[in-house]
């Protein structure tokens, strides 16, 4: 369906006079072959990738300053490398995070010699790739990106020749490991061949040791069923708490082992809580929209979490793009005076798209359409390619370190129950998905005041529900930078608590984990914005999980004293329903 917010142009053929259904055809064609080239490069539009290469050249080809600059960086590295290689000082040493060459083998030749060759070439191209005065620094991300790939993928701790961990291993078992190593890539293989992965295999399975909470299915439609969580409390605070989590992963990264489910500790501290599992869309529902997704899905949850508690206030909780979705429903319903919300929490949820993270290095005008394509011939956005996308973002970790440790090294990965939550990824509905990256992440309507719905434009200011919102250190998703604009797009109350971790690690942080901390600041509405910078100078660290911080805040917005627990709803299955189970 066209973009009613888009200006619609006349056909070439309806201009001319020839029938509209030449233009259908040869549009269909275009887009045909458009997805066809997105079957081979992953998604990836060609010229997207071109555009940037072309940028960067154009402008370093008429900077003879920049390019003497880079001839002195590669003398420089080629000296420092050459020290190096040597064993003498001023040699090139790893960038912090770089474990790629902690074997203490890498100190002896011939592999030192390998070591710097490669720590020159990746400081040069680094450096080469920065953006420059005119060019859009878009381009110079994505170059760099690009060439990062290449460079890591050349890595020496890559090959079984120039990696002494591979070759002394090899030695010490006369070449078992690579035999053992070749026949898992053949079955890892096979694996993806007949479309099976990592949560197969995992010893961690839902319903089984993981998202175990009690608890029943009390609404489903086609786009999510609704988890009502059994009390394990005498008495429960009155107001319940209904979680939207990311519609791009299963909802279950917040109801992981029982030690560490966000969810089975708010049943413990006394709160009903309520849990959206959405579907695993098909080619059949690739009309949903975005607006349905709030509209039969956030909306339709609140609806029926209120009906069946009685209660006429829920706090809501959005995790991820759960969180940019109840935004919009937390402001839309401002707008028409819906008073349900007694609070709004966002959990590493963006509402603001113009510091979007690293995902926006696959993203522009070229790469959307592209992408559409693809998405109107399946139906959906395909989970690997989705996935692919997230490996790709931490490609030394997640693809080649992999790689050497299960096909070099005969090195099985320990299980973990979020790394079985990783593997198990979904689908995106083509209209949704293109709603949400047009809309969202490519125009920045929702803050750019320009997101409108049912026709009329929305504005997160006129939320005044008391929020709370949270963003983790290390997140490369929804850097907490991002996530802090929350702060100058409202009015409302607001707290505001940063932890260490990354996008799912900071979310698990349950109390008695091992090196956990936090910062929290509560803004009122007489406050002036303060940047995010500032922000982090004037508020110190804290030990401990940030969970009983919001557990706090849940307890501290409730209507009324904590009373007998609710009837649960007529029951349609046992948690964890049957939606997380769809593959």
């Amino acid at each position: 369906m066209p973009d009613p917010t888009r200006p619609q142009a006349t056909p070439p053929a309806a201009r001319s006079g020839t029938p509209n259904v030449t233009f259908a055809s040869r549009d269909t064609l275009d887009r045909a072959l458009r997805a066809a080239a997105g079957r081979v490069t992953g998604g990836v539009s060609p010229q997207a990738a071109f555009s940037a290469w072309s940028d960067w050249a154009s402008h370093l080809v008429r900077a003879p300053g920049r390019q003497q600059e880079l001839a002195e960086r590669a003398w420089r590295n080629g000296m420092a490398a050459w020290m190096g290689m040597w064993g003498l000082p001023g040699g090139l040493s790893p960038r912090k995070g770089d474990h790629r060459f902690d074997h203490p083998g890498w100190a002896l030749p011939p592999f030192r010699a390998a070591q710097q060759a490669h720590l020159a070439v990746e400081d040069f191209w680094c450096e080469a790739t920065r953006d420059m005065r005119g060019m859009r620094k878009r381009s110079a991300d994505r170059v760099g990106f690009m060439v990062s790939q290449i460079v890591n993928m050349a890595s020496p701790s890559n090959s079984p020749f120039t990696n002494p961990e591979v070759v002394e291993k090899t030695l010490k078992t006369s070449g078992q490991n690579l035999r053992h190593g070749a026949m898992r890539a053949l079955d890892d293989l096979r694996k993806e061949a007949i479309g099976r992965n990592a949560a197969d295999e995992s010893p961690f399975q839902v319903g089984e040791n993981i998202a175990v909470t009690p608890g029943k299915v009390v609404y489903r439609n086609d786009i999510f069923e609704l988890i009502q969580y059994a009390p394990q409390t005498g008495t429960v605070h009155p107001d319940p708490v209904l979680i939207v989590p990311a519609w791009i992963m299963k909802y279950y990264i917040l109801d992981l082992s029982p030690e560490n489910s966000l969810i089975r500790y708010l049943v413990g501290k006394g709160f009903t809580v309520f849990c959206i599992s959405w579907c695993n869309p098909t080619a059949e529902q690739r009309d949903l929209s975005l607006d349905d997704y709030r509209r039969r899905g956030v909306m339709q949850a609140i609806d029926e979490v209120t009906r069946t508690t009685g209660r006429d206030r829920l706090h809501a909780c959005g995790y991820c793009l759960g969180g940019t979705i109840l935004s919009i429903a937390a402001a839309t319903m401002a707008r028409d005076e819906d008073t349900r919300l007694a609070s709004v929490t966002l959990l590493a949820g963006q509402t603001d798209f113009t510091e979007a993270g690293e995902l926006m290095l696959f993203l522009d005008e070229s790469q959307v359409a592209f992408l559409e394509d693809v998405m109107w011939d399946r139906g959906y956005l395909d989970q690997d390619q989705m996935a692919g996308t997230f490996k790709a973002l931490r490609a030394r970790e997640l693809i080649w370190n992999t790689a050497v440790q299960r096909y070099l090294l005969d090195r099985d990965e320990r299980a973990f129950d979020i790394g079985t939550w990783a593997a198990d990824t979904t689908r995106m509905p083509y209209r949704m998905h293109s709603d949400y990256l047009r809309g969202l992440f490519l125009e920045n309507r929702l803050t750019g005041g320009r997101f409108a719905v049912d026709g009329r434009v929305i504005a997160l200011k006129d939320i005044s529900a008391p929020m709370f919102v949270l963003g983790t250190e290390t997140d490369y998703i929804a850097p907490w930078q991002s996530v802090y604009k929350a702060a100058l797009f409202t009015e409302n109350d607001l707290t505001f608590v940063l932890t260490n971790g990354g996008h799912n690690a900071g979310i698990l942080s349950e109390p008695g984990h091992q090196r956990r901390h936090y910062r929290v600041g509560h803004r009122t509405p007489d406050k002036r914005y303060m940047d995010p910078d500032t922000w982090l100078a004037h508020h110190d660290a804290q030990e401990g999980s940030w969970w009983p911080v919001w557990t706090d805040f849940l307890a501290q917005h409730q209507s009324g004293k904590r009373t007998k627990p609710p009837q649960m709803g007529p029951a349609l299955a046992d948690a964890p329903g049957t939606y997380v189970m769809q593959r």
